[in-house]
């Protein structure tokens, strides 16, 4: 069995609006990331099997990384990321008043994208472009 640690060359990362609550911290971060296993296969891994042969469903194989911002930081980063082409789920205030999927993806539709008021975005891709767009943000405590 190798025991050497596994670099990753890609980065899956998450920026949060500084001003949530807790439990829309993990509400958003969890519907982001949604987002990235359904539309890049590469980033799940195999399914886990537990010591009794139970199976569970796989998961990322990279961690994950949180960060938060401001507003504005998060508006930035969002421009970035549009402007390297990055992989990225965004989750705007809207969605927090509607119950959904139909209406998330309505609530989204209805604003331009310079005025959509972010309060997550999620992003994959080459580690160093993942950095550049996140510049400025901090690692979420």
């Amino acid at each position: 069995m190798n025991s050497e640690p596994i670099r990753f060359d890609t980065k899956i990362a998450v920026l949060l609006r500084e001003d949530l609550e807790t439990w829309q911290r993990l509400n958003v971060t969890a519907f982001l990331v949604s987002g990235l296993g359904t539309e890049l296969p590469e980033v799940i891994g195999e399914p886990y099997e537990d010591a009794d042969g139970v199976p569970c469903l796989p998961m990322f194989r990279q961690p994950v990384l949180v960060f938060e911002g401001a507003e504005e930081t998060l508006k930035t980063a969002h421009a970035r990321v549009l402007s390297r082409s990055l992989p990225r789920a965004v989750f705007t205030s809207d969605l927090f008043t509607t119950g959904n999927d139909r209406d998330n993806r309505a609530a989204v539709r209805a604003v331009p994208t310079g005025e959509l008021d972010l309060v997550g975005l999620a992003v994959y891709g080459p580690k160093n472009a993942v950095d550049k767009a996140l510049k400025g943000a901090r690692m979420h405590s």
